[in-house]
């Protein structure tokens, strides 16, 4: 169970909390949000199926990714970039990217945290800007 603190602090157990389906084999668990309190950073973990990729997209703010679990590709400035677990990046807000499964049959896992309460993604193909805390509701 989470569990809260008297200083308002949080301790949070992604086994135990709601996670979201962001379509095409991967979830997502919400951590740190504005529902906690909050003000300058949000963060959760996806973990992406088989052989899943997300599609290219961008954020109006900076993105730090750490890869948790399997083996990941990141494809940035037309370069394909091979991560293994605890592998952390940091991309600046604007800069098209996507994280792609490696392997066709274990999960992969990420730690994603940015730094806004109102970050937003932008999908490349589409231009279509939603806020990430937007994909958490459904």
């Amino acid at each position: 169970m989470n569990s809260k603190p008297a200083s308002g602090a949080a301790i949070l157990r992604p086994d135990q909390m709601n996670s979201h389906d962001r379509g095409n084999g991967a979830r997502t668990t919400p951590l740190v949000t504005p529902s906690l309190g909050a003000r300058s950073f949000i963060n959760g973990i996806t973990e992406f199926g088989g052989g899943v990729a997300i599609p290219f997209h961008s954020h109006n703010c900076e993105e730090s990714v750490m890869l948790l679990e399997g083996d990941a590709y990141l494809d940035i400035d037309g370069e394909e970039h091979v991560l293994k677990a605890f592998d952390t990046t940091w991309i600046p807000p604007n800069v098209p990217h996507r994280f792609r499964n490696v392997s066709a049959t274990r999960t992969m896992k990420i730690l994603w945290i940015y730094a806004s309460i109102d970050a937003t993604r932008t999908l490349i193909e589409s231009g279509v800007t939603n806020r990430v805390s937007a994909e958490h509701v459904k």
